[in-house]
């Protein structure tokens, strides 16, 4: 169920790769370790090969493939867990219980995205530390922040518990979608701590040299998450508490997990230990991480908007069939988020060494490769629309003739959603964070809200389906003038 956020924790995992100095060195033992099992065989040739890809070289077609397979693969992997999550509950439980999970699920995502800050924050000024050479100092300022994040963890299910009802109540639930909704979140709250903990350590591993083991942590939450729903929903029949509780188990592993490792003597540059209380360090991790902080809760808001305007104007069908249309965007969007953080690193390196030839020829190619993905994409919904429509609402024929209409016109969204995320994650590249914040803000915020406001007072439902398309739209507008503008600045 929160496919979402993860695509976003990987998106920031590989770009602190570009900003927060994770070495050549650590790439490749990335990719050593898949290949020492976590790919299919048929991939290791291709993995071997990107290997002795060095960021100094000239870049083609193929090598940028090459180089952003990796990131690819596992954003596709963690969207793909995410729909198993949807399609068990879907499927096993009900369409009212599955609009309730994607009715109160925006509302668990802005509680985890305080990990998501933490995390962010806190691997630059660890990461700026440890290039000062002062690694004591960094190894104390790790510790603080996860007890810091941890205690914070707490106040927020607190918080959590206390809220979720008139929340949910405010944005139009009622009846027994009220009592779902809250049923599934006070099951899903218990794990807040350790989901805040789970996005935050998906930030650090990197910064700890052991970004494989961030990979090996979010596959054991996602193969948890999949299994116990099969066991609890499926076999068990719990129904919506059982998704819930596999969830929030989910959740534990990809949190607790890494504190019992850093707890524990281990190979990485850091290990929990004494601290003190250093407000100046915990200030500067929450203005380094409030960006990410705030796109999460943008993202999340947004989804909380269209659930409400389609509980008007569709009722719980509008929200079951829009629950759908996200878990597949989830998987598509994975190819683009993942070239886009892929080829990130080549981007800053290029930047950083004055090669403005290449920096061009990047731009150039990385539109060309992200257009081909999008014509593939868009293609792809068009012709799965029906059959992935029907594996989640086969069940109701109205709910599956009302996602397959949405599923057509929500295709037109991947024909333009890849080229504003290509270019707020080229401009990130470029140490130009404000150019990104400013695309992403746009692009998950503002047209999103006054599309979804505007268009279903002339379309009706329709309008709240082609609001999406249209905000994408409006964004990929926004990053061609923007790439127009820095031309000069950046010589690309």
């Amino acid at each position: 169920m929160y496919a979402k956020n993860n695509i976003l924790k990987e998106q920031e995992k590989f770009q602190k790769a570009v900003l927060l100095g994770v070495t050549e060195r650590q790439r490749r033992g990335a990719e050593r370790d898949w290949l020492g099992g976590l790919c299919p065989p048929v991939l290791k040739f291709l993995l071997n090969k990107n290997m002795r890809i060095q960021l100094s070289e000239s870049f083609n077609y193929r090598k940028l493939l090459r180089f952003a397979f990796p990131s690819i693969i596992m954003l596709v992997f963690t969207s793909i867990y995410g729909v198993v999550d949807g399609y068990f509950v879907s499927n096993f439980v009900g369409k009212t219980s599955f609009t309730a999970v994607n009715f109160v699920m925006p509302i668990m995502m802005i509680l985890g995205s305080f990990g998501f800050m933490f995390g962010t924050g806190g691997s630059a000024l660890i990461a700026k530390t440890m290039g000062a050479g002062d690694k004591e100092r960094a190894n104390r300022l790790f510790s603080l922040i996860i007890y810091t994040s941890a205690a914070c963890g707490v106040l927020l299910a607190v918080i959590g518990f206390i809220l979720i009802r008139p929340v949910a109540a405010a944005l139009g639930a009622e009846g027994q979608l009220l009592e779902d909704g809250v049923a599934y979140g006070n099951v899903v709250l218990l794990a807040i701590p350790a989901f805040v903990l789970q996005y935050e350590f998906q930030c650090l591993f990197a910064t700890a040299e052991k970004p494989t083991l961030g990979l090996i942590v979010t596959v054991a939450s996602g193969v948890t998450n999949m299994v116990l729903d099969a066991l609890f929903v499926a076999v068990f029949q719990w129904g919506l508490q059982g998704a819930a509780a596999a969830t929030a188990l989910s959740q534990c592993v990809g949190g607790i997990v890494p504190v019992i490792y850093f707890a524990r003597p281990n190979s990485s540059l850091f290990r929990l230990g004494k601290t003190s209380f250093d407000g100046r360090a915990l200030l500067r991790t929450f203005t380094n991480g409030s960006s990410e902080l705030m796109t999460n809760i943008s993202m999340s808001v947004v989804s909380m908007l269209y659930n409400t305007q389609l509980l008007k104007y569709a009722g719980e069908d509008g929200v079951a069939a829009y629950g759908v249309l996200m878990y597949v965007g989830f998987v598509f969007n994975a190819m683009f988020i993942g070239y886009s953080m892929g080829t990130a690193p080549i981007v800053g390196y290029h930047f950083g060494a004055c090669d403005h030839k290449e920096l061009k020829s990047l731009l150039r190619k990385g539109m060309i490769i992200i257009g081909g993905f999008a014509l593939t994409m868009f293609g792809a919904a068009l012709a799965l629309s029906r059959p992935l429509s029907l594996i989640f609402v086969g069940y109701d024929d109205g709910l599956m003739k009302l996602t397959v209409h949405a599923f057509f016109i929500y295709s037109f969204v991947f024909l333009f959603s890849g080229f504003a995320i290509f270019g707020s994650a080229f401009f990130t590249a470029l140490n130009d964070g404000l150019t990104s914040a400013i695309i992403s803000f746009l692009r998950t915020l503002v047209f999103q809200i006054a599309a979804v406001l505007i268009f279903p007072i002339f379309w009706k439902v329709d309008g709240i389906w082609f609001s999406i398309v249209a905000a994408e739209v409006m964004a990929v507008a926004v990053t061609a003038l923007f790439l127009k503008l820095k031309q000069k600045k950046y010589h690309y």
